[in-house]
């Protein structure tokens, strides 16, 4: 990260809003959890946020937004967190520049070396993304359909490793990274995710993920020798 700016990143999660304060005098060492669920809105996001880092200066905002979003822009409201997301105005309420990305995206941003990178979010849904040769590609492929009529969220998010057990969860993942890998020919695929650190063996040509990464991708929104026009969220 090359910026003399403090970034506050937000990694916006159905579980929890992670977020970490980058450049500032004494810097943060940890992250901040503040409990999230199906009634946060972005009202009481951004409430909760503001009394966390009340002595904390900060000059920019980086968001991860859990679904699609446009021109900096959430597209749809998320589907494990309250309403009132669409729309909001982030940069008033916060008082400061908002940069808004997918919280996948976010994620592979910060995992990324080089070549294909695909991906995988294993939290409270599914996050999906492809960086292909510094190019990001968020994807939405946790609602799509996968088996029994039910979606790929249903198997590799909380509520399959609920239903199915750790185990066959876990044979679950495997067989969809070897369903993307033929599809989309990654060069390598990282799982990252609360939930990734519950397999004991990773699938073959992964890396495990590092929930850092989703800081690291935050800041680098604003490096100020980052190319933005490579970023189509």
């Amino acid at each position: 990260m090359k910026t003399n700016r403090r970034i506050l990143v937000l990694d916006v999660g159905g579980t929890h809003v992670k977020l970490l304060v980058a450049g500032g005098k004494p810097p943060m060492k940890q992250p901040i959890l503040i409990p999230s669920g199906p009634a946060m809105t972005p009202e009481a996001m951004v409430r909760q946020v503001r009394a966390a880092v009340k002595n904390i200066p900060y000059d920019v905002v980086s968001i991860g937004y859990p679904g699609p979003v446009v021109h900096g822009r959430p597209l749809r409201e998320p589907h494990n967190l309250g309403k009132g997301w669409v729309g909001f105005n982030f940069r008033k309420e916060l008082g400061r520049p908002v940069k808004m990305i997918n919280d996948a995206a976010m994620q592979a941003l910060g995992s990324y070396k080089k070549g294909r990178l695909l991906f995988l979010g294993l939290g409270t849904g599914l996050g999906s993304a492809m960086i292909a040769d510094g190019i990001v590609e968020p994807m939405e492929l946790a609602h799509l359909p996968y088996k029994r009529g039910k979606t790929y969220e249903d198997y590799l998010g909380i509520r399959g490793l609920k239903r199915l057990g750790r185990k066959k969860w876990a044979r679950e993942v495997a067989k969809v990274v070897l369903l993307l890998s033929a599809a989309l020919e990654p060069q390598e695929i990282v799982l990252g995710g609360g939930n990734a650190k519950k397999l004991k063996k990773l699938p073959p040509g992964t890396r495990l993920g590092n929930n850092d990464n989703a800081f690291r991708g935050g800041f680098e929104l604003w490096n100020k020798d980052t190319d933005h026009r490579r970023f189509r969220s």
